[in-house]
């Protein structure tokens, strides 16, 4: 199921604010080294990571999922001047190319990686440390988890954005009952019945869900 009519793609990106070459090279070298990868997000979503970030004024943000670092500079770009990127990620081969475009756009300072199974890391923060925005971009069957873990953590008004939540159309298909597609299932369905939150689901590319902490 296409979410994105293919002869609407390129339109949509000369439509959002251009890459610099940081991005544009990071890109390039990602499908070197993972051709025909789909775990690096579009440009036209790290501009919206970035705009979201900059609207909630964050200061300390989580990232769950790093690959190579598209999302992460989008994420610290969008921080105040004090802010910090907590980014977890399991794969010390993908991050080590992170580290390097996060260098090439001087925010090192301002990326703190973890790797560590995401959840482990967001259960030893400590009990007062208040999130603003966090980013889910990770194993699929991983996110029941590490929403619980972030909802509590969150400031009200702080923002989770979560990945992939359509499955390329495999949502809605009876059919598809991989557990990746049950735990997106899982989580759609955990969010729209929370008290504690207000969502909205967008079709963005693989389908992107913004929460907001009540």
């Amino acid at each position: 199921m296409d979410i994105v009519n293919p002869a609407l793609n390129d339109y949509l990106l000369a439509h959002a604010s251009p890459a610099d070459d940081v991005l544009r090279d990071l890109v390039e070298e990602t499908h070197q080294v993972a051709p025909g990868t789909t775990m690096q997000v579009s440009h036209d979503e790290g501009e919206f990571l970035t705009m979201l970030v900059q609207l909630t004024d964050a200061q300390f943000a989580v990232e769950i999922g790093v690959f190579t670092g598209y999302s992460s500079i989008c994420i610290a770009r969008g921080l105040n001047e004090d802010g910090r990127l907590l980014a977890c990620d399991v794969s010390e081969e993908w991050t080590s190319v992170a580290r390097r475009y996060w260098e090439r756009a001087g925010l090192t300072d301002r990326i703190d990686l973890r790797l560590a199974p995401a959840a482990e890391t967001l259960h030893g923060l400590p009990s007062d440390k208040r999130i603003d925005f966090a980013f889910i971009d990770a194993d699929k069957s991983g996110y029941p988890a590490y929403y619980e873990e972030l909802v509590p953590r969150m400031r009200q008004g702080g923002l989770i954005v979560l990945d992939n939540v359509l499955r390329g159309g495999r949502v809605v298909d009876p059919a598809a009952q991989d557990e990746d597609d049950r735990a997106i299932r899982q989580i759609n369905d955990t969010i729209t019945a929370d008290s504690r939150v207000q969502s909205v689901m967008l079709p963005l590319r693989d389908g992107v869900t913004v929460v907001r902490k009540r």
